[in-house]
């Protein structure tokens, strides 16, 4: 009887950064929002894959790319349990879990059309008032905004 091959084997990276544990239905929104369409590294995701943890996941490996710290909140806010694993020399030489922010600045947009935020030319910060569902606060003008109605700038 022939074996059935059941996996497709996808080769390492020699240096760059796995994001693991991607909710399946956020793995289009990391590469988007880390504008990963737009770079020329090697990038290959899988999204719908089978995960103990959640039921299904998605990953995404960037070969010769380490991400900043803001980066890493854009990840934290889409995908509050993903896992970053750094790699060097085909060698795993940093795993860490991401974390939600306390602050998060520059790069989300205030939902509230009349917030100072939308019309004049300052950064937007927001107080991160719950971590589990990924609600922001904004400073200026306080107006909630929620997990489903973020908008990355």
């Amino acid at each position: 009887m022939e074996k059935i091959r059941k996996e497709l084997v996808v080769s390492a990276i020699e240096n760059g950064t796995v994001i693991d544990h991607v909710p399946a239905s956020s793995v289009f929104k990391v590469i988007r929002i880390l504008n990963l369409e737009n770079v020329n590294n090697q990038i290959l995701f899988g999204t719908n894959l089978d995960s103990e943890k959640l039921g299904k996941k998605g990953i995404v490996k960037i070969r010769d790319k380490y991400f900043e710290p803001e980066e890493v909140n854009k990840i934290a806010l889409v995908a509050p349990n993903a896992t970053l694993i750094i790699i060097k020399n085909f060698a795993v030489v940093e795993k860490k879990t991401v974390e939600v922010p306390n602050t998060v600045e520059k790069f989300v947009k205030c939902v509230n059309p009349n917030c100072i935020s939308n019309h004049e030319n300052i950064i937007t910060q927001f107080t991160v008032i719950d971590k589990v569902k990924t609600k922001l606060q904004c400073h200026y003008c306080e107006k909630i905004t929620e997990k489903k109605n973020m908008v990355f700038i």
